[in-house]
């Protein structure tokens, strides 16, 4: 076993005991014999237990097919659902602010991609994300009650809980706009002023031992620019479509495990507060999100479930589904990753 699939493995510890450790302490608290006697896996249950994993598929079908598209099919379809795996399971152990675009740009050069296009592919679809966050948070807040998505003035004045993701939110969404609109800048409206903008800021004295990294960024988002203003509609239309389907699966794996298990709530409640977890948990500083997640989840939901031992469960069954999944998929994978040869320069 090469020491680099060894140092991922291992790595792969520190997140699994963080989430296994809250899982367990929210498991202890809050569920009891009686929680569990009164679910039921009944016909409708596992319907909503089988729609939950449907969602899943169709996550990483949309990040699959937004992978094949933006490589002009020289990624099959086998390779281009890999990358995603992979990209998924860098996600799973390391900080959220990482996450797994960091090493999007190896997995696709594993896969045949040359590094520089490698690059390029992987800047288009961090700005095809961060758009998405973009255009869709305001018209979730216009949509639901902001009284319901956060909770009432009165309600956060006594809850330090509610009041902070509020605060959380407003601030991470605002660093989006403004990151979205530096991509846009850099990679489509003003590239070579960016460009030069860039290569300035490396020649100064303090930022020298970063010239390097800054000057191959400013290179990247230049190619970038030139290869993305080729691209048609359709092409357009394509790529944030997958991208705004894989989005969506995301969030519909919540509401398909509240379908199952407290039918009564509101649908459009419940994929919108996902919209606040997501944004919130962009900020996590464990890897994955781990712990924090099932604690925010728990939190954040409580309200609509009405128990908090319930509440517990299907966040557990929740980061089942989003989480642990991935990393037991990553895990397969590594070795086969770790051991190929094929890589282009």
């Amino acid at each position: 076993m090469s020491s680099e699939l060894s140092k991922t493995l291992w790595r792969t510890t520190i997140p699994l005991a963080l989430g296994i450790g809250v899982g367990v302490w929210l498991f202890k608290r809050d569920i009891d014999v009686t929680t569990l006697r009164a679910i039921s896996l009944d016909t409708h249950t596992v319907i909503g237990l089988c729609l939950a994993l449907l969602f899943v598929v169709g996550r990483d079908f949309g990040l699959s097919w937004r992978f094949h598209t933006i490589a002009d099919g020289k990624l099959t379809w086998k390779r281009a659902i890999r990358t995603d795996i992979m990209c998924a399971f860098t996600s799973a152990i390391t900080p959220s602010v990482v996450g797994g675009s960091a090493l999007a740009i190896f997995y696709l050069n594993r896969e045949g991609i040359k590094i520089g296009r490698a690059t390029t592919l992987t800047l288009t679809t961090l700005f095809l994300d961060e758009l998405f966050f973009v255009i869709f948070c305001p018209v979730i807040v216009a949509i639901v009650p902001f009284d319901s998505l956060f909770g009432s003035p009165a309600m956060q004045s006594g809850d330090m809980f509610l009041s902070g993701v509020q605060i959380v939110f407003w601030l991470v969404y605002a660093g989006i706009v403004v990151w979205t609109t530096i991509l846009y800048f850099a990679i489509i409206a003003k590239p070579e002023a960016s460009e030069r903008l860039i290569k300035k800021i490396a020649s100064w004295r303090m930022m020298r031992r970063f010239s390097g990294k800054l000057e191959g960024i400013a290179d990247n988002m230049v190619a970038t620019s030139h290869w993305v203003k080729g691209r048609g509609r359709s092409w357009w239309l394509k790529v944030f479509g997958a991208t705004v389907l894989s989005w969506f699966s995301r969030y519909f794996v919540v509401n398909a495990l509240f379908w199952a298990f407290v039918p009564g709530s509101s649908a459009v409640l419940v994929f919108a507060r996902q919209f606040v977890v997501w944004v919130v948990l962009m900020v996590s500083p464990t890897p994955g999100g781990s712990g924090i997640s099932e604690w925010l989840f728990s939190s954040y939901y409580g309200d609509l479930i009405g128990d908090l031992g319930l509440a517990a469960v299907l966040a557990l069954v929740w980061r089942l589904f989003s989480y642990y999944i991935y990393i037991i998929a990553g895990c397969l994978l590594l070795p086969g990753y770790f051991n190929k040869k094929e890589k282009t320069n």
